[in-house]
């Protein structure tokens, strides 16, 4: 019995790695492809060279190439989520930005987030007026990632800070304004003594 399973494998392995290649087929993201390709090139090495096929030779050649795979499934990211920032929760959801996809009031609308994760539609509500579609917008509180308060970036405009802080420049720029008149009347008054 034992003979006739080390005698077919390589074929057995080519198998069971095409299977667990179709496995990860139906469920992307769940690893089998690394294991998969593993078994399936050692498969493929005993089948093509039966020689070398002893079941030593291609449990080092099952290593060697998971090793390979593992390398190549992480650093070329097929499934592309490496570097993109996707939501944890909907307390990284306030402050996100993106725009009106239907007109939001304070019962119904929808948004798209720029950086909303794998869906970012999400159903949106104003505390006031409406926000017409195509507006950007700003999320004010996830409200737990159903549904977001939103407003519009046009709506939120300058806050009091951004008064005192414009107050404060037109008032240093007339100081510096001031100073320079009184430098000039100086260097006239030395000019003409």
């Amino acid at each position: 019995m034992l003979d006739a399973l080390f005698g077919n494998l390589p074929l057995m392995l080519l198998s069971v790695g095409l299977l667990l290649m179709a496995l990860e087929a139906i469920s992307p993201g769940a690893h089998f492809i690394v294991i998969g390709v593993a078994l399936v090139g050692a498969g493929l090495v005993g089948v093509l060279f039966p020689p070398v096929a002893s079941p030593f030779i291609l449990a080092g050649l099952t290593l060697v190439i998971g090793l390979i795979a593992t390398y190549i499934y992480h650093e070329f990211d097929f499934y592309g989520g490496k570097g993109t920032a996707q939501t944890k929760d909907s307390s990284s959801l306030a402050g996100a930005t993106g725009y009106a996809t239907e007109a939001i009031t304070n019962r119904t609308g929808q948004v798209k987030l720029d950086e909303g994760g794998f869906a970012p539609h999400y159903s949106a509500r104003t505390t006031s007026g409406t926000i017409e579609e195509g507006e950007e917008i700003i999320v004010l509180d996830p409200g737990g990632g159903n549904v977001l308060t939103v407003e519009s970036m046009d709506a939120i405009g300058e806050d009091e800070i951004d008064r005192a802080l414009a107050r404060e420049a037109a008032r240093h720029a007339d100081d510096v304004d001031a100073t320079e008149e009184s430098t000039e009347r100086e260097r006239e008054t030395e000019k003409s003594s």
